[in-house]
């Protein structure tokens, strides 16, 4: 940003000389030709060097555009992943209070004398339900750590070629 605010100071500067060269031309009638030249020179370098700034500076706010689009990226892939560990660990949590009804009242049962086969089976489902919610947990919570590592690492490797 110096840069710009440079530019501009030598533009203004550049331009002041030239506005006395013509102030000069048309007082004098006569106009020395080298320092005419040399004005017209300067004011054609400063343009020159204008346009460069104004080039860097629009290669400056693409790459930023770029940047926070992938970041926006990531953040969403991240959202996303702890949206579906949040959802499977709700699902692991509700099998969990499932297999501990069904345990309570296949004890009740047995502690009555009672064996209902039911409720054995009944147990059965539940323990398998917990099993399948704690795996996609796990796949969950691994994806997550994914989403998270992922970016890390194509840094890492961008840093590295």
């Amino acid at each position: 940003m110096s840069d710009i605010v440079e530019l501009e100071r030598r533009l203004t500067a550049a331009m002041d000389r030239i506005a006395r060269g013509v102030d000069g031309i048309g007082g004098a009638g006569t106009a020395d030709a080298d320092e005419l030249a040399a004005l017209k020179q300067a004011l054609e370098d400063e343009r020159l060097v204008t346009a460069q700034l104004e080039e860097r500076v629009r290669t400056l706010h693409a790459r930023e555009e770029e940047a926070t689009a992938a970041l926006q990226a990531e953040l969403d892939s991240a959202r996303n992943a702890m949206q579906r560990l949040d959802s499977e660990l709700q699902r692991l949590r509700k099998a969990n209070e499932q297999l501990r009804d069904s345990v309570a009242q296949l004890s009740e049962a047995n502690a009555a004398g009672v064996a209902e086969p039911h409720l054995i089976n009944k147990a059965m489902l539940a323990e398998l339900e917990v099993l399948r919610a704690a795996r996609a947990a796990d796949v969950a919570e691994a994806d997550a750590i994914m989403a998270t590592i992922a970016p890390l690492l194509s840094e890492e490797e961008g840093e590295d070629a």
